[in-house]
């Protein structure tokens, strides 16, 4: 399943989601426009690798060293991986913005970042392969999305050989079985841990588990934000998403 469209309509303007998009493009732009070598030397200084902290004999560290958690997730390995992070960020990120407000959103969004890393560090001790990407923060972003909005409707596209099948369907549904998938891969891998590159399946999961447990929390006060009035919705749905 693909996700095209959500049904939680938003108040204000997506700043923050967008200027997150946009931080996200320029920093891969400057990575493409790189030489090989120079585009190795940024990924291994702004990229997390695992066995940098955690391995038998790592070297001491200073706190300057600790920034790939942060930075990792501005890095992007190839068009298809940018894209796909971008886009989900775009359709998930404006509900959760509009109802935390700009800035908690950018603390919320980083911190679900961080944590994520984290979790693949801890899970990934000895991992040498350094680990870039948006996904561990956006996986933060779906988490306080099926949270907040568990009965909301999407619409997703189900391609079957050449032909796209539109299904609307619950929130719950499509990010919960997303979030299955992370986890028996993650589960996978542990058993049979590989030494190449691929998906950072706990890294998923850790930013996944932040969003779903402290994005509630982050919620404006009812105070400074209104409920929708019933007419509010978007593609024929309640203001909550559903019909």
């Amino acid at each position: 399943m693909f996700p095209l469209k959500t049904a939680i309509p938003s108040r204000y303007p997506p700043f923050m989601t967008w200027a997150l998009i946009a931080a996200n493009g320029a920093v891969f732009l400057i990575e493409i426009n790189l030489s090989p070598n120079r585009l190795d030397a940024m990924i291994a200084q702004f990229a997390l690798v695992p066995a940098r902290y955690f391995a038998p004999g790592a070297a001491p560290l200073g706190l300057l060293d600790y920034l790939p958690f942060a930075t990792d997730m501005f890095l992007h390995g190839g068009w298809l991986h940018i894209i796909l992070n971008m886009w989900t960020l775009w359709l998930f990120g404006p509900a959760i913005e509009d109802r935390m407000g700009g800035p908690r959103y950018l603390a919320f969004y980083l911190a679900c970042g961080v944590l994520a890393s984290v979790t693949h560090a801890v899970f990934n001790a000895r991992a040498e392969v350094p680990v870039l990407g948006a996904s561990g923060a956006i996986a933060g972003v779906l988490g306080c999305y099926v949270r907040l909005f568990p009965l909301s409707r999407m619409i997703v596209v189900v391609p079957v050989l050449i032909f796209p099948f539109f299904f609307e369907v619950p929130a719950v549904v499509f990010v919960g079985l997303w979030f299955v998938l992370q986890l028996v891969q993650g589960a996978g891998e542990l058993f049979m841990p590989s030494a190449g590159g691929g998906i950072a399946w706990w890294a998923h999961v850790g930013g996944f588990v932040a969003g779903l447990a402290f994005g509630p929390m982050l919620h404006a006060p009812s105070r400074d934000y209104r409920d929708y009035h019933a007419d509010e919705g978007v593609l024929g749905f309640t203001p909550l998403g559903r019909r």
